[in-house]
């Protein structure tokens, strides 16, 4: 169960992340317009769907993530998806 509070803490930090990135991707939006720009608020909104389901789901049902071995991949996917934010970040803010 550690595995998924793990994974549970680094999908709580992705939202953190996808919050402060949609917010500058609304606002660069409503004063430049660009496609570019929407496509990057459209990924922030998904990406921040999916990382709120995925607390949902860590939580909500038992019957998922049985294995260790699932446990462990979920964790992994979870980190990724941070350290791929957290370049984003870098990029986006610099």
């Amino acid at each position: 169960m550690i595995w998924m509070y793990a994974a549970t803490l680094f999908a709580t930090f992705n939202v953190c992340m996808l919050l402060a990135l949609t917010y500058i991707w609304v606002t660069n939006y409503r004063r430049f317009r660009t496609a570019i720009t929407l496509g990057f608020l459209c990924f922030g909104i998904v990406l921040l769907v999916e990382n709120l389901l995925a607390i949902y789901f860590f939580f909500g049902t038992d019957e998922f993530y049985t294995t260790v071995a699932a446990q462990q991949m979920v964790l992994v996917l979870r980190l990724l998806e941070s350290i791929a934010l957290i370049c984003l970040s870098w990029v986006i803010v610099r």
